[in-house]
């Protein structure tokens, strides 16, 4: 089982124009919880990236630990976010040293786990490293998400960094991949790196089912257009409890 760490090459390029969905999903993460925390509380940022988020929550004086497969965004995410601890470790079989009063992960980041099990071994993981009782937030791209947005090319084009996508989805397989050319230039030269990224769609119910063999209790299935303004229809907003 390797570590995800393929996305290496992807790190500043993503920090550059895709690290702010952590400013546009933070108002949802206070409805669905996060708001109820206080200065001093722990949260984990599985699947952190390059820290945007866990730079917001620090600034709140919360305790933050990011956990990252990608020893890349956890570089970056460190300059991000100093006051935070990072680890750099699969998020399939990850222990921190205390546990956390919640749990966060977002920007689809779950869905790169290409299988059931591992996606409940994640689970199972993250209900070891927060409190009885603490919340897990999470997002998730599901089918209709796929269908709707995953059949298209769109450009970046912002100095220093040309990024081309084609995204793709197969429904019958229920895999949805992007393949990134991206070229960033210094200088009078350019760098070209080339990437397939992955993700799986997961019904509700294996995820609900997941969950709750991983140890969770209440458990809320939210569509991001009810709770997240500008929300995507399609997007799944998971808010799951662990249980005693």
């Amino acid at each position: 089982m390797s570590r995800y760490n393929d996305y290496d090459s992807f790190a500043e390029v993503y920090n550059r124009h895709w690290g702010g969905f952590a400013h546009r999903v933070l108002p949802t993460l206070d409805r669905l919880g996060l708001s109820a925390l206080q200065p001093g509380d722990h949260v984990v940022d599985v699947c952190c990236g390059t820290g945007q988020l866990a730079a917001a929550l620090t600034t709140r004086g919360l305790r933050v630990t990011g956990v990252d497969g990608s020893d890349e965004m956890i570089r970056v995410a460190r300059g991000n976010a100093p006051d935070a601890t990072f680890v750099a470790a699969d998020v399939r079989r990850f222990t921190l040293e205390s546990r956390a009063h919640m749990a966060v992960s977002t920007f689809d980041s779950l869905n790169h786990i290409l299988d059931l099990p591992g996606l409940e071994q994640a689970f199972r993981c993250v209900a070891a490293a927060i409190e009885p009782g603490a919340r897990f937030v999470f997002d998730l791209n599901t089918d209709e998400t796929f269908r709707a947005n995953w059949d298209s090319t769109f450009v970046i084009d912002e100095h220093p960094d040309l990024v081309i996508a084609i995204s793709a989805y197969d429904p019958v397989e229920r895999l949805g991949s992007v393949n990134l050319t991206v070229m960033t230039r210094s200088g009078d030269l350019w760098r070209r790196s080339d990437l397939e990224l992955t993700q799986r769609a997961y019904a509700t119910e294996e995820v609900e089912e997941s969950l709750r063999r991983a140890g969770f209790g209440t458990i809320d299935l939210l569509d991001a257009s009810d709770v997240m303004d500008n929300g995507q229809p399609g997007r799944l907003f998971v808010v799951a409890v662990r249980g005693d």
